[in-house]
């Protein structure tokens, strides 16, 4: 299948993530897809499908665990991240967050060193969960979609 293909694919994915959600009220769980097809595309990373705890690598060869959030405007919660494969061999934390539409907004990434120092001694924390909004605090900002 060509790039090309799969980046229609993807599109369409989207639209119908996106229209799911309006008609249900639920989310269709694609967004870990999306993240991963738009965090290789857009940080030239290659996928991998080795397992082990990570999901690409970058062009130095460090392994990637990605994750992405879908941001709804309606949601009032403190939205999350997948659960981190702590004991897992990985590198860095990609998340990718999306829009209402699974369209990506924004990259954050962080080092392996600094994600695990944000890990404190709670329950949460010890299954490697965290908030969107503490992972942007500690993570650069990889990558914004332009203003329209």
């Amino acid at each position: 299948m060509t790039l090309y293909a799969v980046d229609k694919l993807m599109s369409e994915a989207r639209r119908i993530a996106a229209e799911y959600r309006r008609t249900t009220g639920k989310s269709l769980g694609i967004s870990a897809e999306i993240a991963r097809h738009d965090a290789c595309r857009l940080l030239r990373l290659e996928a991998s499908d080795e397992g082990g705890g990570f999901d690409a690598r970058d062009p130095a060869g460090r392994k990637i665990q990605i994750k992405g959030r879908a941001i709804f405007e309606e949601s009032k919660s403190a939205p999350r991240i997948g659960q981190l494969k702590l004991e897992q061999d990985w590198d860095d934390v990609v998340l990718v967050l999306m829009d209402g539409e699974f369209q990506t907004t924004a990259i954050y990434r962080a080092p392996r060193e600094v994600v695990m120092e944000a890990l404190d001694d709670g329950k949460r924390s010890k299954r490697g969960a965290m908030s969107v909004a503490r992972f942007r605090k500690i993570a650069e900002r990889v990558w914004t979609r332009e203003p329209e």
